[in-house]
């Protein structure tokens, strides 16, 4: 038996000791500056509003962008889960609307690293957020390094974060190209959603989504979906200069309406393949990619 095997198999049964599965939902961008942690608390924000309970891992380690955006500085991160002997109650902070928040530190950058007690525990207190979250959003790194491709891989669904910048576009298909060779990737169970982001108007938006849309259905076989846009809105940036979302800082703005309907549309969308639903089988894929790259 292999680590891959064995991994999969001692997270198989931590799996099910869980009731339930929790919606997991992966933001990422080919590229920074594109706006992708603004739309995951935005998005979690509104989930919230539709009465879901939500909480955002902060995979984008190194960044902190939660937490900046938030205004709250976290006691404890995914490190001291590990390493620390800290329980999953210790490190899930509360920020606005009671968006639950974990702070990825340098723990994330560390799993390929664990033996398997370590990986037990992971596994089973991680899991117990199904108990905790009907959504957790998985905000990425951006670009095309290892740690963002086995978070996109590992996921069931994934919103990609675009603007009308050529750079951003090629950055974006860079991305998908470089997951469609990336092992463990599976296009037939990954929901690939696109936002075009601070865009003028719905028909740029659109028109992004397209010319993305052909080149990748032409050269990489992969389907992509449009989930609609956010327009260029000077109460974003107004926003994140108070340290608050836009969605709470200035409700009625177009961006925040635009927000609403991606939620909303998010969660009129039939859940991905329920072989990679739940965070214990998301962290199962996540760590199995690691484990079979040693």
């Amino acid at each position: 038996m292999d680590q891959a095997e064995g991994l999969r198999n001692i997270i198989k049964q931590q799996n099910q000791r869980i009731v339930g599965q929790s919606r997991v939902i992966t933001v990422t961008s080919g590229k920074g500056g594109v706006g992708k942690s603004n739309v995951a608390i935005n998005l979690a924000l509104q989930f919230r509003k539709m009465g879901k309970s939500v909480i955002i891992l902060d995979a984008d380690f190194g960044l902190a962008n939660i937490e900046v955006m938030f205004g709250v500085i976290p006691e404890y991160n995914l490190a001291d889960l590990i390493f620390k002997g800290k329980e999953i109650k210790d490190i899930i902070n509360k920020g606005p609307e009671d968006v639950g928040f974990i702070s990825g530190g340098s723990g994330i950058a560390k799993l390929v690293n664990l033996d398997s007690d370590q990986i037990k525990r992971l596994v089973y207190k991680l899991s117990e957020l199904e108990r905790l979250a009907d959504v957790i959003i998985i905000d990425t790194g951006a670009g095309i390094s290892q740690s963002v491709l086995e978070f996109v891989a590992a996921s069931p669904e994934v919103v990609l974060v675009a603007t009308p910048e050529p750079t951003s576009v090629t950055d974006s298909y860079a991305l998908l190209k470089a997951l469609n060779i990336f092992n463990g990737f599976n296009r037939e169970d990954t929901k690939i959603h696109i936002l075009a982001n601070r865009v003028a108007n719905y028909n740029d938006g659109k028109n992004l989504y397209d010319k993305l849309n052909m080149v990748v259905s032409r050269f990489l076989g992969i389907n992509l979906e449009f989930l609609g846009i956010v327009p260029l809105d000077s109460n974003v940036s107004k926003a994140v200069m108070k340290q608050k979302p836009v969605s709470m800082a200035f409700p009625n703005s177009p961006a925040t309406k635009a927000f609403e309907e991606a939620a909303a549309k998010l969660m009129n969308v039939e859940a991905a393949n329920s072989n990679k639903s739940g965070i214990g089988r998301f962290f199962t894929n996540v760590l199995g990619h690691k484990k079979g790259m040693r």
